[in-house]
C-alpha cells in the first residue's frame, strides 16, 4: 500500500500567491495553466492553488504593472495567454523574497525554540535542570 503525502494548507501559503507567480515567471514567459501545473509540479503535488486564485493573481499582477501578458500563436489547439515579467515585478519579486526569508527567519527563532536542526530534519532535545 502506497503513503499518501500530505497536503500543504492553504493558510500557510496564503498572501504569497504573487510572489509564488513572479517567482515562476522569473525563469521565463509562461501561460496560466502551465504556471499552475508547475506549481504541481514543484511540490510533489502536495499544494494546489486554485485556478480561480491565479487568475485574480495574473490580473492584480497585470494592473500593478509588474507582469505583461499577451495572446500566443499557437497552430494546434486553444490560443494561449502568457505572462512576462517587467523590471517592476522583478523588483517585487526581489523585495517578496527578502520580506519572506525575514518572516522565515522570525519563525524558525520562534517555533524552533529547544530543537536542533540536523540533516534537514528537526530533533527535539531535552532541556534538563531546574527553574528558578
Amino acid at each position: 500500500m502506497e503513503k499518501k503525502m500530505p497536503k500543504l494548507s492553504p493558510d500557510l501559503l496564503r498572501g504569497h500567491t504573487e510572489t509564488i507567480v513572479l517567482g515562476i515567471l522569473h525563469h521565463g514567459d509562461a501561460y496560466g495553466f502551465e504556471i499552475y501545473n508547475t506549481i504541481l509540479e514543484r511540490t510533489e503535488e502536495r499544494y494546489e492553488l486554485k485556478e480561480t486564485t491565479l487568475y485574480s493573481s495574473y490580473k492584480r499582477l497585470e494592473n500593478e504593472g509588474c507582469i505583461t501578458s499577451y495572446w500566443g500563436d499557437e497552430t494546434q489547439g486553444a490560443r494561449r495567454r502568457y505572462y512576462h515579467l517587467t523590471d517592476k515585478g522583478r523588483e517585487m519579486y526581489r523585495k517578496n523574497i527578502k520580506d519572506w526569508e525575514f518572516t522565515r527567519n522570525i519563525l524558525d527563532n520562534l517555533l524552533m525554540t529547544g530543537m536542533s536542526i540536523t540533516k534537514g530534519k528537526a530533533q527535539i532535545s531535552t532541556m534538563q535542570g531546574k527553574r528558578s
